[in-house]
């Protein structure tokens, strides 16, 4: 079940919003609205949000994000459509309703902190849970705890005024994880800070969700910030979703040219990742592999190379061609393996790649937490990845085998590797 879902969610302001709803059925745009004294904030929205996902809604000023996740809130009610929480709808529900699920289900950081400057920070912390009745002694352990998480341990006493603008920004994100909700709405929440505490906070926010897996819808205009953060990003323009997908898949596959021209800009390397460009092996043997057969699919496929692999398709080293055509001549019944490959995890950045490329002969190997086989990186498609963003193929399976080479005893070479 997601643990956010939006329907054909549509926000309209103005005196006949229905109106303006049965305008946009049939073809008008925002400007039509507009001529009738209307404004279309948010245009028939539909996505979902993944228990544990950062879900990052991008857009330049005006395109409705901030509505969006008003709408989301119920701090704004949609003129049409729906939006549902754990998979309770609360379009329709009455204020104690949707007050009850503010409490328990969805906590808010904002933009400009929304601190209350009268409180200390540790009663700003546990201010969500002194509305929910929480006695005094729970809700400051609980709101300590969080201050902690944030690196604010030992401010609880301090007034808001004592505090830089991150630290502030810090309370307010300790508030939202003090309430115990599993799903944080973030609204521009770093957009006010200068660029370096900013990026301390980003760091600060992946650090917190790898350890507490919450549901966080983002909002930001900055591409950088989306791409950096998000697990998936949904781009918007005037009022509409134009595409929802990942950070390498809004890069590689643009919806259309506003979105291409957006991303157009945007450093491909650290976004990038391994398992973005990696490819299928051209061919792999087995360990137990002997030297005549590694030379004919060597001959066969016009490689230098071949990876091998164990049994269980963990990768063991990278023979040569010079030292298999030596080792057949001196009929020699082992392959002669070299362990000097570089190995890769998929997330690693595409920035974090090049020094090893430069500096190793064999392709680098990505493989994952096993050290198993997962794609090989040649110098060739890394640079290209930078230049061409439609070089970035869709990565084949590792385990599908049917095109694979086959060696010289009539097995295929991923089979004689362990890959089924």
């Amino acid at each position: 079940m997601p643990a956010i879902e939006a329907n054909g969610l549509t926000k309209i302001f103005g005196r006949r919003p229905q109106r303006g709803v049965r305008m946009l059925k049939e073809g008008a745009d925002r400007e039509k609205l507009r001529r009738e004294g209307l404004t279309a904030a948010v245009i028939d929205a539909t996505f979902e949000v993944a228990p544990g996902e950062i879900f990052v809604v991008m857009g330049l000023s005006g395109s409705g994000k901030s509505t969006l996740i008003r709408t989301v809130n119920g701090l704004l009610e949609p003129t049409a459509g729906s939006i549902s929480i754990d998979g309770q709808d609360v379009t329709h529900l009455s204020t104690a309703q949707l007050r009850e699920v503010r409490r328990t289900k969805v906590s808010m950081v904002f933009q400009h902190f929304a601190l209350l400057p009268h409180r200390t920070v540790g009663e700003n912390a546990a201010y969500a849970l002194a509305l929910r009745g929480v006695s005094k002694a729970d809700r400051e352990q609980r709101a300590d705890e969080a201050l902690g998480m944030v690196g604010l341990k030992g401010w609880g006493g301090s007034m808001p005024s004592e505090l830089s603008g991150g630290m502030r920004q810090r309370v307010g994100l300790a508030r939202a994880l003090a309430a115990g909700t599993d799903v944080l709405l973030m609204d521009e929440a770093f957009s006010a800070l200068d660029p370096l505490i900013r990026k301390e906070m980003q760091d600060q926010l992946l650090e917190l969700q790898a350890e507490l897996g919450k549901t966080i819808l983002f909002i930001t205009h900055d591409l950088n910030e989306a791409m950096r953060l998000g697990d998936r990003i949904a781009m918007m323009r005037d009022g509409r979703i134009v595409q929802v997908g990942t950070a390498e898949q809004i890069l590689n596959e643009p919806a259309n040219d506003y979105v291409a021209q957006f991303v157009a800009d945007v450093d491909r390397s650290r976004v990038l990742t391994a398992s973005a460009v990696m490819e299928r092996p051209v061919a792999v043997v087995g360990a137990e592999t002997g030297p005549k057969a590694a030379h004919k699919l060597m001959r066969e496929n016009q490689v230098p190379a071949l990876l091998v692999t164990g049994r269980n398709r963990t990768v063991e080293g990278v023979v040569w061609e010079e030292a298999v055509a030596d080792a057949v001549k001196r009929g020699v019944d082992r392959l002669p393996v070299s362990t000097e490959i570089v190995r890769v995890t998929p997330d690693t950045p595409l920035v974090e790649l090049f020094a090893d490329a430069a500096s190793s002969r064999a392709p680098l190997v990505v493989v994952d937490e096993q050290g198993r086989l997962q794609g090989v990186i040649p110098r060739v498609t890394l640079l290209s990845a930078l230049s061409v963003p439609d070089a970035v193929e869709e990565v084949p399976d590792p385990n599908a085998v049917e095109d694979a080479p086959v060696a010289a005893d009539g097995q295929s070479a991923l089979d004689q590797a362990g890959a089924v």
